[in-house]
């Protein structure tokens, strides 16, 4: 199965960098597209850690990367149909939205759901990060486990001290210990946004 993100952020920020680095070690470079980056971008405009991890990438359109649009699933919020392990034998690709999530969330995967028309499917009704979808969608498309076979942590409060925390507004997949699987390095940039917002109050 190969997974494609349609890059709707304006660049790369530190959100972005550690969710596609996550997205990358867990289902291999080759497995792997960002597509309609900018018309214009070169290596130069990707950051580093996604160079060294072998990030691929082309300023094409999804559509571009099938053969057919039959063979593309969009996963979206708003899709009638949730994802099952059948849906494994109909698509190849699996097509995210790489856009950082919105609270509220503003269904920006209807930009793609318009353009494209590609058929739809939905990961249940709450929204996830963009790791969090590929890697609910690897679970139930390569593992073959039903979505609500999957635990998941909804909100989880993030907490840095025994004074300072913060509410996640998403659904996350638990690890083991039940904690939300979140990307290396992430708990560690959401304390210095808290921190910068905090800043920008005062």
């Amino acid at each position: 199965m190969k997974y494609i993100i349609e890059h709707m952020e304006p660049g790369f920020t530190p959100w972005v960098v550690l969710e596609y680095s996550t997205i990358i070690k867990e289902v291999g470079k080759e497995n792997l597209i960002l597509t309609s980056l900018p018309e214009g971008t070169t290596e130069a405009d990707i950051p580093q850690e996604l160079i060294d991890l072998g990030i691929q990438w082309t300023t094409d359109e999804c559509i571009s990367i099938a053969e057919s649009r039959q063979s593309l699933c969009l996963l979206d919020p708003a899709a009638s149909q949730d994802l099952t392990p059948s849906d494994s034998e109909k698509f190849e690709y699996f097509v995210f939205g790489g856009i950082l999530g919105d609270h509220p969330p503003r269904d920006r995967t209807g930009e793609l759901r318009k353009k494209y028309g590609l058929e739809g499917r939905r990961l249940g009704e709450l929204q996830m990060t963009t790791d969090t979808a590929v890697r609910s969608t690897q679970l139930i498309i390569q593992n073959q486990i039903k979505f609500e076979d999957i635990t998941f942590i909804d909100y989880p409060e993030i907490r840095f001290n025994r004074y300072e925390a913060t509410e996640m507004p998403f659904r996350y997949v638990m690890d083991k210990t039940g904690k939300p699987i979140l990307p290396d390095g992430m708990i560690a940039l959401i304390k210095k946004d808290t921190e910068q917002s905090l800043d920008d109050l005062l």
